[in-house]
């Protein structure tokens, strides 16, 4: 159940916004470790390059997203999900078996597509304008990513369309 202000507007309690924020929070941290780990373990430069770009750019979300919950009056979440260690795991296990360049982009291309899924979830809540500018803003670059993510493995492994 979503509480809401009882204002005519039906914006979202603070309480509640601090939530949504602390969700996507958790999520960018996903992101910023889960691309440092695909970084660390890819042979290719140019992917080392884009991992580490975007696992910057994750940071940078989190910061923003840190200064939000502030705003609003609540306490940042520490940490990240269980799905995202879950995510770090496989990482460090693909790496140290069979794991290739390929099977790194895979798993950022699916960890993009969760991070996605849950802007959208977020932008699907009665946010104030100010949240939802940043969120908005935040899931565009995250579609963004996916995107080059999704091409980049492509245009390495055309055959794995």
């Amino acid at each position: 159940m979503t509480k809401e202000n009882p204002s005519s507007t039906g914006v979202l309690e603070n309480e509640r916004v601090v939530e949504v924020l602390n969700e996507l929070l958790e999520t960018a941290r996903d992101g910023e470790f889960g691309f440092q780990a695909c970084a660390d373990e890819v042979a290719a430069p140019n992917l080392q390059q884009v991992f580490y770009h975007r696992a910057e750019q994750c940071h940078e979300a989190a910061d923003e997203l840190v200064l939000l919950i502030w705003r609003f009056g609540g306490t940042p979440a520490e940490g990240g999900t269980a799905r995202g260690a879950i995510h770090r795991r496989f990482v460090r296990h693909a790496a140290a078996g069979a794991g290739s360049d390929l099977s790194m982009l895979d798993e950022c291309e699916r960890r993009e597509d969760v991070s996605v899924a849950r802007y959208h979830k977020a932008l699907k809540q009665n946010l104030p304008p100010e949240a939802r500018r940043v969120v908005e803003r935040r899931a565009q670059n995250a579609q963004r990513n996916y995107a080059q993510i999704r091409d980049l493995r492509f245009q390495s492994y055309p055959h794995r369309g």
